[in-house]
Order: C-alpha cells, then sequence, then structure tokens
C-alpha cells in the first residue's frame, strides 16, 4: 500500500481483474485530438463524446481546472477525464500542466475509485502534451490515491517515458 506500480504496455489495456478506471489529464479548452486521448479515442469512443459535450455545458456544470468526468465504457471499465492543463500550447505564461488542477481531480478520482472499489491505471499524466514533470505528479498521486490503498498502475507506452 502508499505505491505506484510502473509497468510497460498500453494502459487502455489494463490487465488486472476487477473494475478499473482508466485516468488521463485534458485540456480547460475542449481540446481532444493529441496524445493519450488518441489511443483511448481508438478504444472507446464514449470517452471523446463526453468530454466534448461536457464542454459545451460548461455554463451550467461543474467543467473546468481540477473537475473530473467519469465515463463507463465497459461493464468493469471506466475512464477518468480530468481536466488538469490550461490550453493546449506552452506559451509565455508556461507549460500548460496546472498540478494543483491534476491534485483536485485526482481527488475526485480517489472517491471514485474508493465508491466502485477500483483499481486506477494511467500513463504518466500531465507529462507529455502537458508539459509536465513526473517529480511533481508523482507525489500528488502517491498522496491522493497509493497512501489511501487505491491500487495505482502506470504505464510507460512501448519503453519510452511521456
Amino acid at each position: 500500500m502508499g505505491e505506484i506500480t510502473y509497468v510497460q504496455g498500453d494502459a487502455t489495456v489494463p490487465s488486472v481483474k476487477g473494475t478499473k478506471i482508466v485516468a488521463h489529464v485534458c485540456n480547460d479548452i475542449g481540446g481532444w485530438g493529441k496524445g493519450f486521448v488518441l489511443a483511448l479515442s481508438r478504444r472507446w469512443p464514449e470517452p471523446e463524446r463526453a468530454y466534448r459535450a461536457w464542454h459545451r455545458g460548461r455554463a451550467s456544470n461543474d467543467f473546468g481546472l481540477g473537475a473530473a468526468q467519469f465515463v463507463r465504457v465497459e461493464p468493469h471499465v471506466w475512464v477518468a477525464n480530468m481536466v488538469g492543463q490550461r490550453g493546449i500550447r506552452t506559451g509565455s505564461k508556461g507549460v500548460p500542466v496546472r498540478y494543483e488542477a491534476i491534485d483536485a481531480a485526482l481527488g475526485r478520482l480517489a472517491e471514485k475509485a474508493t465508491e466502485l472499489g477500483a483499481s486506477v491505471h494511467m500513463p504518466r499524466i500531465g507529462c507529455g502534451l502537458a508539459g509536465g514533470k513526473w517529480s511533481r505528479v508523482e507525489p500528488l498521486i502517491v498522496e491522493r490515491l497509493a497512501r489511501r490503498g487505491i491500487a495505482v498502475t502506470v504505464y510507460d507506452h512501448e519503453g519510452g517515458r511521456s
């Protein structure tokens, strides 16, 4: 308890029994089309549809930095769309990742995982296109999930680190 398991593989194909949540970080502008979301969309169309509808309805829902949306894609598999990056490009305001938003979304993920009795599976969230550093994201995952007894597996795709 309290640790993350690291494996080589595809986070969209968790190979454990029981209920699973595949978690990833989204941006706050409704963009879906690069990075890990492409693998998600190839496997299941529902998370992208739900995310786009959530963004469209943002005037009357909880969409925004730190929010999390849970989409059931198979009887025992859910996808967590976690809004943890501002925009999509590195620019004058720095990288898009927002660690405080990832932290808040991980708190919501912990509640859902506990409710479902689910394990959590993810790539190195916030560290690909969002431009974050794993040394800042990993402690958030340990604190919010692993220390609460939630099994967490982080996937490094094809030997590469994102």
